[in-house]
């Protein structure tokens, strides 16, 4: 399958081929939103080719990608590669998060889940896009409890998702003691209805403070800053 660069906006590249979802609006404002610390050890929840992961990308940071297709996973190994930054691409199933990372070993977690349930709608034309884009392989659920497991309490998590199932997302946060403290809704412009969402959740604490923060509106300076224009 014939492979493509594209150029991110922190100066960094990314392979890609048409088997996989490639770079999306959602990833690049998600790894605008998130607020890693420094020195902070990040893990990119079904990361894909990489696109999230390496949007966030800071020399301080200790970057982990799971990945359960090996395809997309070797894309983003040849990124690693031609950026010669420091990340681990590691292989395997987020519902099997407990035979692949150690509890509490994370201090944020960023992911681009599955948006869509498994029977909602048409569904992605390959079996590589219908795992990245239905739930059949992940749930919200799955995203929370991998999430959960990996962060010590007072780490953070921060997610993209459809304002649609946004209850989805943050019922399932709440079972496992993610509390969301930021939440900020994308639109196309000051009247549209928002087509994505923004959420940061912390692990432990009370469910008081969360902060709402003005639109991120598409049709705007901040949006074209975002994308280094």
């Amino acid at each position: 399958m014939p492979q493509t660069l594209e150029h991110l906006p922190n100066g960094l590249t990314l392979r890609q081929d048409d088997r996989f979802f490639k770079l999306g609006q959602d990833s690049v404002l998600l790894s605008a939103f998130a607020r890693p610390r420094r020195n902070a050890r990040v893990l990119d929840l079904g990361c894909g080719t990489g696109a999230l992961a390496l949007l966030v990308y800071r020399p301080d940071l200790k970057i982990t990608g799971l990945e359960l297709q090996e395809g997309a996973l070797d894309l983003f190994r040849q990124s690693i590669a031609d950026n010669g930054v420091d990340m681990t691409a590691l292989h395997g199933d987020l519902r099997q998060i407990r035979a692949l990372l150690p509890h509490g070993s994370m201090d944020y977690v960023i992911c681009n889940p599955p948006y869509f349930d498994r029977n909602a709608g048409k569904s992605a034309p390959s079996p590589e896009k219908r795992t990245a884009r239905q739930d059949a392989s992940c749930t919200a659920e799955d995203i929370a409890v991998a999430s959960s497991f990996v962060l010590h309490t007072g780490g953070k998590a921060a997610f993209v998702f459809r304002p649609e199932r946004l209850w989805t997302l943050l019922e399932a946060l709440s079972r496992v003691r993610l509390v969301p403290k930021r939440l900020r809704f994308v639109h196309q412009n000051i009247l549209a209805a928002p087509s994505a969402v923004l959420v940061e959740c912390r692990k432990g604490g009370s469910a008081e403070g969360l902060m709402v923060e003005p639109p991120l509106l598409v049709e705007s300076e901040e949006y074209n800053r975002i994308y280094g224009k």
